[in-house]
This record gives structure tokens, sequence and C-alpha cells, in this order.
């Protein structure tokens, strides 16, 4: 595969990765503010938003 093409796809899943990670945490305080139970899915939503920027960094090593 073409070192372009590598670079297209994990930018793209990095982007994708990162606003859903967002996403979710964001939804993980609005449950907190309304008092249900959000540590473990503010934990994953951290998780998944720091795989996005890894993988968005990491994509630069293929331009």
């Amino acid at each position: 595969m073409k070192n372009n093409m590598k670079w297209i796809l994990q930018a793209s899943l990095g982007l994708i990765l990162t606003g859903s990670g967002l996403s979710l945490a964001i939804d993980a305080g609005i449950t907190k503010f309304q008092g249900g139970d959000w540590f473990f899915y503010g934990t994953g939503a951290l998780i998944i938003f720091n795989a996005g920027l890894c993988l968005v960094i990491d994509a630069a090593r293929f331009k």
C-alpha cells in the first residue's frame, strides 16, 4: 500500500475516533450532572479520544 493511502486512512480513522471520543466525553459529562453512572463511560470516552489523537499524530510519518 502506498504511503499516501496509509496516511489518508490512518488520519481519517484518527479524526473519526477523536470526534467520537470528544462527543462521548461530553455525553458522559452531561450524564454526571444528571446524577447517572458516568465514570466508566467517561473513561472509555477519554481512551477513544486519546487513541484518535495518537493515530492522527502518527499519520504524519506517512505524509
